[in-house]
């Protein structure tokens, strides 16, 4: 084969993904050098990406160049290219993708661990993408977006000169080009979190559609199952007829033999965005499934029970009532401390303290431990990583998903012949503890009680959330499930106490307000 042209735009993060694809090439004995062209996008550096005429204002000129035939190869952002392409090209193949997780840098003087996120209040945070300013400021609506464009260079050198508190890029690039940040606070946000664009983290590599030698020779470097992946996102957008700045997230992946899908959609940067999580055995007709979620039609439940107080600007709270959906809130359990004092002995020689709720850790600092300096700490999700923030402290370990046997198996290896304390609930399962290894020493603290309530009424609401195994053991004393109602259980304990019943139950993704969010605006009501 001659050899072959690959056009790039001239930013060093083009630049490392053009000469990637040359040294891929390269393996499989596949000549090319780099061609540089300026695109509109590199040109117009005063305006707002949803200002600029068009949508491939980063990839049309490299796309011109393929059709007059001064380059043989494209390579692009795949997150950059419009949902349609030019009549003659095609993607012949895609790269594996890198981690698709957004990377959060924040001027250590702007930091604040005790709020989620590590940003203070009020903090100016620098970003032009729609999608982000939505899920941000659904996270955090004291914050203040501002518009940042440039390469991801200058971004940095933007927030290096004080021109914001922090900013939001994605973390593939930084990986790439191997950043040396060390002198911003870093905060990883999982794609789980905070939904990526679609085919965030992945190379496209752009040929005429006539040149099947050339594409037959591509295939060899392509990736096949992020390839499947991120048509899904992509249809998604496609389906929505949006650009790359509409407030749209989707992020699909396998997770052994399923499909796990997130998607995030507003209407504009500055409205809250709703959510939805999707399991599934099979790609096939997915992208629809998922757009019929967000049809305005669509019935959603009217009123939404969950066994605990929700707070009146917490996330799940403004995620229903933006869908005109009532939310019952009450305890079915109170709870009382069974330890008043820590003796700072305890503490001398632990190395990990792990935490499975929200009121594990909110006893434990109540009893005002001496904690070793290097103490780490691991959580069970996200609403239990909050409240450890409350306390000055970050989560070394966060357990993403409600399966609880999955964070136990992940956390086991981290903490393989350490010793590690577990303030708890007196009647907790203690599933993490049993998968421990044996070299591994566990510190038992029950630190609080659990007690059910009496005499409990009957909810009516159209979907009915448990918070813990010990909510539902309270309901369903005195109470049955109404025809038709639904059930959602935060994680797998409260799950077992469904299947022991014979009742149906939906599990979120993550046992936190986001994860209930999702799940509740992913159930189909009659």
């Amino acid at each position: 084969m001659k050899k072959l042209i690959i056009g790039t735009r001239g930013s060093d993060l083009a630049l490392w993904q053009a000469n990637f694809t040359k040294d891929k090439l390269a393996e499989i004995g596949v000549e090319s050098e780099l061609k540089i062209i300026k695109t509109q996008g590199d040109k117009i550096l005063n305006l707002r990406l949803d200002k600029l005429e068009g949508k491939g204002f980063f990839t049309k000129e490299l796309e011109e160049g393929l059709l007059n035939g001064t380059i043989d190869i494209a390579v692009h952002s795949h997150k950059d290219l419009p949902t349609t392409h030019p009549a003659g090209l095609i993607i012949a193949a895609v790269s594996e993708r890198e981690d698709p997780s957004e990377l959060l840098l924040i001027l250590k003087d702007c930091v604040d661990v005790t709020q989620k996120l590590s940003l203070k209040t009020g903090a100016q945070v620098g970003t032009s993408s729609n999608r982000r300013k939505a899920q941000l400021l659904a996270m955090r609506t004291d914050l203040n977006i501002e518009d940042l464009r440039g390469n991801i260079n200058t971004r940095i050198q933007k927030l290096r000169d004080e021109n914001y508190d922090a900013i939001m890029i994605a973390k593939a690039g930084v990986a790439r080009l191997e950043l040396d940040l060390s002198e911003f606070h870093m905060e990883v946000i999982d794609p789980t979190e905070l939904v990526p664009a679609p085919a965030q983290g992945v190379l496209a590599i752009q040929i005429r559609e006539n040149d099947q030698e050339l594409f037959d020779v591509l295939q060899k470097i392509n990736d096949a199952d992020v390839a499947a992946s991120i048509a899904v996102e992509r249809k998604v957008l496609n389906l929505f007829e949006g650009g790359c700045h509409m407030p749209l997230g989707c992020y699909c992946r396998k997770e052994d033999d399923q499909y796990e899908i997130w998607t995030s959609k507003a209407d504009s940067g500055d409205d809250f965005p709703d959510r939805v999580f999707l399991r599934v055995d099979s790609l096939e007709g997915l992208p629809e499934k998922i757009v019929a979620k967000f049809d305005a039609g669509r019935k959603l439940p009217s009123k939404v029970f969950i066994s605990r107080e929700i707070g009146e600007h917490s996330y799940f709270r403004r995620a229903l009532e933006k869908n005109n959906i009532e939310i019952e809130g009450r305890s079915l359990i109170r709870t009382f401390p069974i330890v008043n004092v820590l003796d700072p002995f305890y503490l001398k020689h632990i190395d990990w303290i792990f935490f499975s709720s929200r009121n594990g850790v909110e006893y434990f600092f109540h009893l005002k431990p001496a904690l070793p300096k290097h103490v780490k700490f691991g959580v069970v999700g996200r609403g239990s990583e909050d409240a450890l923030r409350k306390f000055g402290h970050l989560a070394d370990f966060v357990g993403e998903t409600g399966d609880i046997t999955e964070v136990a198996e992940e956390f086991a290896p981290m903490v393989k012949g350490a010793t590690v304390l577990f303030p708890r609930a007196q009647d907790s399962l203690l599933t993490i503890q049993k998968s421990l290894t044996a070299d591994t020493k566990v510190v038992d603290l029950p630190i609080y009680e659990t007690v059910i309530e009496e005499d409990i009424d009957q909810t009516h609401a159209d979907i009915l959330i448990f918070t813990s195994p010990s909510n539902v053991e309270a309901y369903f004393v005195d109470n049955l499930l109404e025809p038709g109602q639904k059930v959602i259980a935060i994680g797998n304990s409260t799950g077992k106490k469904f299947d022991e019943m014979g009742v149906q139950y939906t599990l979120p993704y993550s046992p936190d307000e986001i994860g209930l969010a999702e799940a509740v605006f992913g159930i189909d009501i009659k």
